[in-house]
């Protein structure tokens, strides 16, 4: 076993100019001592002894499946001074079930993290087992920010309430601006915006093969002021990754006909592909340091010797050849949105503001748009802004009314919720869970119609403004197109994160706005401390 200890993955980000190389390794299904997991074992510990692999990031039930837990292998890992980077997603958690994780992790010496909401289980033992989505990656990052800051608790109705002791984590975060349309891809950077507020340090982006939209997360960043290391998701394509990508079966992945076409050609060769694929993730690799990324994540089912073989690849590309493989690979979806001109010179982004986006905003272009918005949406802002708004004679008196309704007996209670929820039901399939996130999302239900629960911006697995679990439309879509009309959707993610307060499940959700009960109230709270 070796004895010396690697670099700290936050201190080869933060503190040096090294590109930095990371591995994922997906974990087995079974116990570890079975053939899956002593293969994976034995892999992580041949790229453990690899000085240019500085961290091995481990998945969490990847692809919604049921598999070994992260720290089981991580904790063989970091015992060889291996750098380990745990994902931990929200999908078979809830939030005490996420903070006690948090304390294992904490305890055991792992102290790099990325926040995941997680794809949708897709299978479990006897059927396909419930997500849980509690909280969501924002939701994560601002609880394990707190723990590092030392998280207050209460200790009980008699006792002062206690401090625990500070955490050190590290943590990150995922983005996803491979997408297609406009409405998909500004709410992400919004949503990575607010991932960063809320203590992401480094981020690594969305499997793509779109050189450009690698090119243009950097330059929007930088324009918005949004300063944290990013890695570029390097994922090596074999024949069967790109037509199981191709296909949609993972959510957030394109692998566009083009792509798949390059890549079946290749799989003609005698080596089935194999030298191309890892030609072409190395390209990536030296693309991605040319870019300006701080390093690379590299992924695919390979040998110890693969991921050896894409590094010597890529020492032996010149300084200036990422320039020639940027044009290369390009494999944009048709009609795909970009918020930079293109540079025409270099294939990639600008740094001048999409024209057409610019001009979809103008007052002319607004007023256009909202003849499309639904006269629904229109009346909800309107009641909305006049009686629900802290600050307005509505809000006044719906907090009086709310206050005498209180003091009224339960019966009186239990009808008065009743003609609410009938309203709220058929104009929003309303789910009753008492602390109301319509108007943070354009008079959407996250709790009806967002198969994750997701209230602090759109996940990552939409595809064609879809989402990942059925036919219907993204919510967060949907609500930036009603926003836009108005002028409103730069604004659709601002504010403290969102947390649901089970405890007002079943319970007057108008009530607990006008008491302020909700995370309306307690968001402001937030603001003011």
């Amino acid at each position: 076993m070796r004895t010396w200890q690697k670099p700290s993955f936050r201190s080869l980000l933060q503190e040096t100019s090294i590109f930095v190389t990371c591995v994922e390794l997906v974990n087995s299904r079974g116990v570890i001592a079975e053939r899956e997991g002593t293969r994976m074992l034995k892999l992580a510990r041949e790229l453990s002894q690899n000085p240019q692999i500085h961290a091995l990031c481990i998945t969490s039930n990847a692809g919604g499946n049921a598999m070994l837990s992260g720290d089981t292998l991580g904790t063989d890992l970091i015992s060889r001074g291996q750098e380990v980077v745990i994902h931990l997603s929200c999908k078979d958690w809830n939030r005490n079930g996420l903070q006690s994780q948090a304390w294992k992790l904490a305890s055991e010496g792992f102290n790099n993290v990325l926040a995941l909401s997680g794809d949708y289980p897709i299978s479990g033992y006897q059927g396909q087992a419930s997500a849980v989505f509690d909280i969501d990656s924002v939701g994560v990052l601002k609880m394990m920010s707190e723990m590092n800051a030392g998280l207050k608790i209460s200790a009980g109705q008699k006792k002062k309430d206690r401090v625990l002791k500070q955490t050190s984590f590290f943590l990150g975060a995922v983005v996803n601006n491979h997408k297609q349309y406009e409405r998909e891809v500004m709410p992400q950077y919004f949503k990575l915006k607010k991932k960063i507020e809320n203590g992401a340090s480094f981020i690594i982006n969305q499997i793509g093969y779109d050189t450009r939209k690698q090119d243009e997360l950097l330059k929007y960043m930088d324009w918005s002021g949004l300063h944290v290391s990013v890695l570029a998701n390097v994922y090596v394509l074999s024949l069967t990754a790109a037509r199981f990508f191709h296909a949609n079966n993972i959510p957030g992945v394109t692998v566009t006909d083009d792509l798949l076409a390059l890549i079946e050609k290749q799989a003609g060769s005698s080596d089935k592909g194999k030298t191309f694929s890892l030609e072409f993730a190395a390209k990536q690799c030296a693309i991605a340091k040319g870019l300006g990324f701080r390093g690379v994540y590299l992924g695919g089912h390979l040998k110890s010797s693969d991921y050896e073989r894409i590094l010597e690849i890529a020492d032996q590309f010149g300084e200036d050849d990422w320039k020639d493989f940027s044009k290369e690979i390009c494999f944009h979806q048709t009609d795909e949105f970009y918020f930079f001109e293109p540079d025409t010179s270099t294939q990639l982004s600008s740094t001048e503001i999409n024209r057409e986006y610019l001009h979809s905003k103008s007052l002319k272009a607004l007023q256009v748009s909202k003849q499309n918005i639904p006269l629904s949406y229109k009346i909800n802002r309107v009641v909305h802004d006049k009686a629900f708004e802290k600050g307005t004679l509505g809000f006044g008196l719906g907090k009086k009314t709310s206050q005498a309704i209180e003091r009224t007996n339960k019966g009186v209670q239990k009808i008065l919720h009743g003609l609410e929820q009938t309203f709220k039901m058929a104009a929003f399939g309303c789910q009753d869970c008492g602390d109301c996130s319509l108007p943070d999302i354009a008079f959407l239900c996250p709790e009806s119609q967002c198969a994750k629960n997701q209230r602090n911006g759109p996940c990552g697995g939409t595809y064609q403004g879809k989402c990942e679990v059925g036919e219907k439309e993204c919510i967060w879509s949907l609500a930036y197109d009603r926003l836009k009309a108005y002028g409103q959707e730069e604004q659709m993610l601002n504010g403290p994160a969102i947390f649901k307060d089970g405890s007002l499940k079943g319970t007057s959700a108008w009530i607990n706005t006008f008491l302020e009960r909700d995370h309306h109230g307690n968001g402001k709270k937030q603001m003011e401390s």
